[in-house]
């Protein structure tokens, strides 16, 4: 749409005391509709994302308003749209964040300018917002019953369990409240020499067949508790369970014996144990024990499962267990 402006202009003489009109015309100025352009998306979250535009010719008349207008329909408008803003008046350059988007959906962006023609539109671009973060990264699993997100191997595994009786699987076995210092291998010596320290300065598995039957003396019931735990041995943003985030986990089983372990989401094997009274490995295969961060007297809890039951206890902390992190 173009409109006009009207100057008129007048040639004239004088003779004597008479104006004498020689010629007049119309002179025409039009006004246009704005021209523009759209800004490239940036800064993409999940519901939000930043543009804008840039006016660089008013058209012959001001700028009254102008903004960013987007949809999920290409050629979105004023009439029709999923959202829009108002960034002043003027040509050059400004800029929108919009806000309240959908996770994962494609969107459709132009940059509006009017004046007293009307309104013009910047070229369109589009961009897809970012996926909801639910926190599951790679190497995560989580359970949708308990809503918690957890490694998805045993410690020291080199992959996630394909059956319960994946040696792969397996992983290392920790003695409770340690750190990994290379005790927790299957294959590591071992010493009868108790740690009067939570760190013992070497490597070996330290055999307890006295009571209290820990490695540690005297005993220490704050060494896996949190993320920031002594010797927390997951790696960081991660922790032992405590016994009722295992029990809650284990409820959410379709059986509640070594199947349903192996069939939830944290795909549990029957890693066995190796006991700390003499260093042996045993029920490798048979039998899954999984450590809690919770201590039970001068025993510790944990998990267990076989072929016809699941269930927490508590046992000697000498002992080496799997050990499964969960997020914090």
């Amino acid at each position: 749409m173009t409109t006009t402006k009207k100057f008129w202009l007048y040639a004239f003489a004088i003779i004597g005391t008479t104006f004498i009109l020689f010629s007049s015309c119309e002179k025409e100025d039009p006004i246009e509709l704005p021209t523009l352009s759209t800004l490239s998306v940036s800064e993409i979250a999940e519901t939000t994302a930043k543009s804008g535009g840039n006016v660089t010719n008013d058209g012959g008349a001001d700028i009254n308003s102008r903004g960013l207008v987007w949809g999920t329909s290409s050629n979105p408008t004023l009439e029709s749209h999923s959202g829009m803003s108002i960034e002043g008046s003027g040509t050059g350059i400004f800029n929108t964040t919009m806000s309240g988007l959908s996770p994962d959906t494609e969107y459709y962006v132009r940059a509006w300018a009017s004046n007293s023609v009307g309104t013009a539109y910047g070229n369109e671009v589009n961009f897809s917002t970012l996926e909801e973060d639910d926190g599951v990264q790679e190497g995560d699993v989580i359970n949708p019953t308990t809503g918690k997100i957890w490694m998805d191997r045993n410690l020291g595994a080199s992959r996630a369990a394909t059956n319960s009786t994946d040696a792969e699987a397996y992983g290392d076995l920790y003695q409770w409240g340690r750190a990994a210092d290379g005790h927790e291998k299957r294959n590591s010596g071992t010493t009868t020499n108790l740690s009067s320290s939570n760190t013992p300065g070497h490597n070996n598995f330290i055999l307890a067949p006295n009571s209290p039957y820990d490695w540690r003396s005297p005993q220490n019931d704050n060494l896996w508790q949190g993320v920031n735990g002594t010797n927390n041995p997951c790696p960081a943003g991660y922790r032992l369970p405590t016994e009722a985030e295992w029990d809650a986990e284990r409820a959410s089983w379709s059986s509640n014996n070594a199947s349903g372990a192996i069939a939830s989401p944290l795909k549990l094997p029957v890693a066995g144990v190796r006991r700390g009274s003499h260093g042996s490995l045993v029920n490798v295969g048979s039998i899954g024990y999984y450590w809690s961060s919770t201590v039970g007297g001068a025993s510790s809890r944990y998990l267990a499962f076989f072929s016809s039951d699941a269930y927490m206890s508590s046992f000697n902390r000498a002992d080496g267990y799997s050990v499964r992190c969960l997020k914090e």
